[in-house]
């Protein structure tokens, strides 16, 4: 009796400690703060579609966080439409691994590639307000660095070879692919490709910053690969390939222009000349 008395106590001076603490009040469910916030949280967490989803909610219009929140979430949309786009290749090679029993694989491909089409969609339309409206001569990753492996899963190559997996399992592996796709493509974007240690090293601030060319540049790249997914053999949505190809070809001439962003306007244009659009 005593012990339920004194732990009534506790909690009631905890609660008139609180009513009287005088510190800052949180954001308002809904507001760009609050928005803000929950970005970083799910980031933190390593839940970047939930990233994804509280960014694209501040892009569209002008509150004190738009600008940080439009690099980021391209770099967030961007890598998880290559995590499925990935995802969805290794599954129709466990497809074709596993003749006995295709059709769970099938599914799988079906569902990442309509997931990399939307998150593709949403990296170019948030690509599309960056070029217009970000000017400034380097782009900052508000955002610490992301969970996950520069390396591919290793159930990835089982499923490849045909096995199947547990719906535990698969939950698991398309986490780690979506968080392996964010961590490759933001490499890409901040001029360290395929190097964990360097770009690593680039946050050793709490946020990395580039020149905006070579963000633009790794944008452009990984819109030209991402269009590869409207190709014949997979979506086969020739206006949407020719249209991602497009705004590619379209950023990098926002930028100086290089070797090697000069190598890659020309992939595209040559890429662009063998797409035949839908009449």
């Amino acid at each position: 009796m005593r012990t339920t008395a004194a732990l009534w106590s506790a909690l009631i001076l905890a609660w008139a400690c609180a009513s009287c603490s005088s510190g800052p009040r949180p954001p308002e469910p809904g507001t760009p703060a609050f928005i803000w916030g929950a970005a970083k949280a799910t980031y933190h967490s390593g839940d970047f579609r939930k990233t994804s989803e509280n960014l694209v909610q501040l892009i569209p219009t002008d509150n004190e966080f738009t600008a940080r929140a439009r690099p980021w979430s391209a770099v967030v949309s961007a890598g998880l439409a290559q995590g499925y786009f990935d995802m969805a290749e290794s599954y129709e090679a466990g497809a074709k691994a596993n003749r006995a029993n295709p059709t769970p694989f099938r599914k799988q491909v079906s569902a990442s590639r309509s997931f990399a089409s939307a998150a593709t969609l949403e990296f170019a339309q948030t690509m599309q307000y960056f070029l217009q409206k970000d000017n400034a001569p380097t782009v900052t990753l508000a955002c610490e660095y992301p969970t996950g492996s520069m390396a591919e899963p290793p159930a990835m190559l089982r499923v490849a070879k045909g096995m199947l997996m547990q719906d535990s399992e698969k939950e698991q592996l398309e986490t780690a692919m979506l968080q392996h796709g964010v961590l490759m493509t933001m490499s890409r974007m901040l001029g360290t490709p395929d190097d964990a240690a360097k770009t690593q090293e680039l946050f050793k601030t709490g946020e990395a910053s580039v020149p905006r060319a070579t963000f633009v540049y790794g944008a452009a790249k990984s819109l030209y690969d991402l269009s590869a997914l409207y190709a014949p053999a997979r979506l086969d949505l020739p206006n949407r390939a020719q249209m991602i190809a497009q705004e590619a070809l379209d950023a990098l001439k926002t930028v100086p222009e290089t070797k090697e962003s000069k190598a890659l306007a020309n992939r595209i244009q040559a890429g662009l000349k063998k797409v035949k659009p839908a009449t």
